[in-house]
């Protein structure tokens, strides 16, 4: 499994809804955020090794009605600190 990020924008009052739509019907969604900035919501996804990035974004996640614009972040490595 790998893990991408999707920022979204969503039209003007839609942010919640779709956030809410996703998060009960993307089985590849593993958190959604409400963000500030120039997107509405930050998605983390996990996503097969072999499974096309692409298709998914715009078969799965800009399909959903209200997403305006999507932007996706590719993953490489997690890090995090030493535990006791």
């Amino acid at each position: 499994m790998r893990a991408i990020f999707v920022m979204i924008k969503c039209e003007m009052g839609q942010a919640y809804r779709v956030a809410r739509q996703m998060a009960d019907e993307i089985d590849a969604l593993s958190e959604m955020h409400s963000i500030s900035g120039q997107y509405d919501l930050l998605g983390k996804f996990y996503l097969e090794a072999d499974q096309d990035i692409g298709l998914f974004v715009v078969e799965t996640v800009q399909a959903v009605p209200g997403v305006k614009d999507t932007y996706t972040l590719q993953t490489f490595n997690a890090f995090s600190g030493a535990r006791a």
